[in-house]
């Protein structure tokens, strides 16, 4: 799960990290009240959207009165803001963030997220901040130095020590920079983030160490221990097919094929999609219905799937286990039934009840095209779409 920008740095404020003073705001006259309250002479407006590089697309823009703010505020709220992490359809602007301005010195990168190797969150810290840390891992992967925490997010003083004299912090603000390592491990592990990142890091001219932006992912698989994360949510950054997937309890994720896939359990849809993509198709999404879904979960997929309107056809794979293929049968034959299908449908069932549901599909007397391996499946599907 996705917060915005405001949302994480005031989870850092409540860990004792210093971060600009700031206000978020809803209208062009909200900016503008916030700059007179922050009352510095140079100020930051931001577009508060769920995706990087909002400043090369415009998104960010410095303000030194009350004019350029309310102008600033007039340009980004409502706009289209496209970056690299939104796509060519860009996301609307419903909220900004005004800060007050900070005098840098140096900027700098921090980070955490798991490392699948060891298992254990991992501290990141480089001399590069300001940039895409992808871009410097690729670049000059020396530059990143990391550090393991301790599963309640604890660093080692010594590595602490390590990466402050590695990223150039100045000797007399090491202790202040210890300070966001050991702020933003808690951060990490007690609010249950999958990545929390801080890029820009920077000094200020007048020796202080604050955080100029902010990123924290939560792990959506500790939802059931934070209801707070109900209220930080912004459903208007979230593709409305996967908050509808969400509450079936259904894993689904949005890609930009032209094949819809339902498949129970994840690995076997990596594989159908593996395959789709070897016959020359190409998957409109991961969707998994899991090991125990209903008639009804089975229903919303369907509907779900439908509901792109990229979706030239549909492969429905199923191995039934705990998941029936009969209750599969049933499922795509109510959901086919309740909306009218435009596209091509092939359905490969194995498993458990599977003659059952071959005869159900067989006898609906609906337009389903029979599938008896993924191989077969996945060139039926993809000759239909190509002959549609």
């Amino acid at each position: 799960m996705k917060i915005h920008e405001y949302q994480a740095k005031q989870l850092l404020a409540k860990y004792g990290l210093s971060v600009p003073e700031g206000r978020v705001c809803t209208s062009v006259e909200e900016v503008v009240q916030a700059y007179k309250e922050l009352g510095t002479p140079l100020q930051v407006v931001k577009a508060q959207i769920h995706a990087g590089g909002r400043g090369k697309g415009g998104g960010v823009i410095l303000v030194r009165s009350q004019q350029e703010a309310r102008e600033a505020a007039e340009k980004i709220m409502g706009m289209t803001l496209i970056t690299h992490q939104t796509g060519p359809d860009g996301q609307l602007v419903r909220k900004l963030w005004i800060e007050q301005g900070s005098d840098i010195e140096t900027e700098y990168y921090l980070g955490i997220a798991v490392d699948r190797e060891t298992n254990c969150p991992v501290m990141m810290a480089s001399s590069e901040g300001g940039m895409e840390i992808e871009a410097v891992a690729e670049a000059t992967p020396e530059k990143i130095l990391k550090a393991p925490l301790t599963a309640d997010g604890k660093l080692d003083p010594a590595d602490a020590q390590r990466l402050a004299e590695g990223m150039g912090i100045p000797a007399n603000l090491v202790a202040d920079a210890g300070k966001y390592f050991s702020g933003l491990g808690e951060v990490f592990c007690k609010e249950d983030a999958s990545i929390a990142e801080i890029n820009p890091l920077v000094t200020t001219k007048d020796g202080k160490v604050m955080a100029l932006d902010a990123k924290v992912d939560f792990d959506s698989n500790a939802e059931f221990r934070h209801s707070e994360w109900a209220e930080m949510r912004d459903i208007h950054e979230e593709d409305p097919k996967e908050l509808e997937a969400s509450k079936f309890g259904l894993s689904y994720i949005a890609l930009d094929g032209s094949i819809g896939c339902m498949v129970n359990g994840a690995g076997l849809a990596m594989s159908t999609m593996d395959v789709i993509q070897l016959y020359g198709g190409s998957p409109a999404n991961f969707l998994d219905v899991g090991g125990g879904a209903t008639v009804e979960n089975v229903t919303a997929a369907f509907r779900i799937i439908l509901s792109d309107p990229k979706v030239e056809g549909v492969l429905i794979n199923i191995f039934g286990g705990i998941m029936k293929c009969d209750i599969i049968a049933e499922g795509v034959i109510g959901a086919v039934k309740q909306i009218e299908l435009n596209v091509p449908l092939v359905v490969r069932l194995e498993g458990t009840n599977v003659e059952m549901g071959r005869k159900m599909l067989e006898e609906s007397g609906l337009p389903i095209i029979p599938a008896t391996d993924l191989d077969d499946a996945a060139q039926k599907i993809c000759i239909a779409v190509k002959g549609a």
